[in-house]
């Protein structure tokens, strides 16, 4: 049943915990529903803004029209040929709890991906990656509500257009869909993926007798947790700046000047730099002003103590502009900024 409210506070919606208040605001936790609400603001020519578990948003003012919390439900298998496994997920469930969840049920593939905060209907607009794995290498299709025709469909790997923290709903199909599940390929045999240098490393320490994928979700939620703030406890949205890729050319003449640069060569030629290690470098680690300031032990996590989003996001161009200047790089905001 539908449930419009006015003049909703989103501070408890949103990780960075940031003032803002929805014009109106209403949960959905079935396909219906959210057809229901479409309609309704549809009807009054308002604006549609939907929130997952708002641990990629930046909020800077109210957000006017109505605001969509997504709380679909559901985790089940679809069929299974041989060990490879299909696992429909609703849009509304939390991703670490999922992980878990297919964990406990002998469905492998996304132990690399624990912890990442938020809700799967998310993942793929973000197409959330960590320890070597991508959710594109994990992902079969999902469905989705056309905002401005209502209309339900399906959508493949092909048609979501993946790319490094990105995808086909960052772009063209930006404020055009809502997704409501999404459906995952997994496997009933471990396929583990060790490559990444800072899984490998805590391994070594851990040095264990046997690899299971239960251990490997372990060792990424200690890492995890050795390197980013709870949120619960420190308002933050993760990782504020996405890794810059630059040409092999620029990171030669940067590793010259800079033999500590973090850097990682790939499969295009490219490299994939480190953000956390140049906003370190450039001084910002620990820096609060106004409410708002980087983590004083990962730099790339920018955090809320009790300022406002034009005060973070200031910060933010600040730190951008101090990188560029003295790294030539320029670094792209992870999380989206509202409205």
């Amino acid at each position: 049943m539908l449930d419009i409210q006015t003049a909703v506070s989103l501070q408890t919606f949103n990780t960075l915990a940031l003032p803002a208040r929805a014009e109106f605001f209403c949960r959905v936790d079935t396909d219906e529903t959210l057809l229901e609400a479409l309609r309704w603001a549809r009807d009054k020519g308002l604006r549609i803004t939907v929130l997952g578990g708002g641990s990629n948003v930046v909020l800077l003012n109210d957000i006017p029209g109505l605001v969509i919390s997504m709380a679909i439900p559901g985790i089940g298998l679809q069929h299974q040929i041989g060990d490879q496994l299909a696992v429909r997920v609703g849009a509304g469930e939390n991703w670490h709890l999922l992980v878990q969840r297919t964990l406990a049920e002998g469905w492998y593939g996304l132990e690399n991906l624990s912890l990442i905060p938020g809700l799967a209907g998310a993942a793929p607009i973000q197409n959330i990656g960590a320890y070597g794995v991508e959710l594109s290498e994990r992902f079969l299709s999902l469905e989705a509500i056309h905002i401005p025709s209502t209309e339900r469909l399906s959508m493949s790997a092909d048609d979501c257009r993946f790319g490094y923290r990105d995808s086909f709903f960052k772009h063209a199909g930006r404020d055009q869909y809502v997704i409501t599940s999404v459906t995952l390929s997994l496997s009933s045999k471990p396929q583990l993926h060790l490559d990444y240098p800072a899984l490998q490393q805590a391994l070594v320490e851990r040095n264990p007798t046997e690899l299971t994928p239960a251990l490997i979700s372990e060792v990424v939620c200690e890492v995890r947790r050795s390197k980013l703030p709870d949120p619960a406890v420190l308002p933050n949205a993760g990782s504020f700046f996405k890794n810059p890729v630059i040409a092999k050319e620029q990171y030669a003449r940067l590793i010259s000047q800079y033999p500590d640069l973090v850097g990682y060569p790939q499969a295009d030629g490219l490299v994939k730099l480190a953000a956390g290690w140049l906003v370190d470098r450039a001084g910002w680690k620990g820096v609060m002003r106004d409410g708002v300031g980087v983590h004083q032990q990962q730099a790339l996590v920018l955090v809320n103590r009790g300022g406002d989003g034009a005060k973070l996001l200031a910060l933010a161009d600040e730190i951008s502009q101090s990188v560029l200047s003295q790294f030539g790089v320029t670094l792209e905001l992870e999380p989206r900024v509202y409205p």
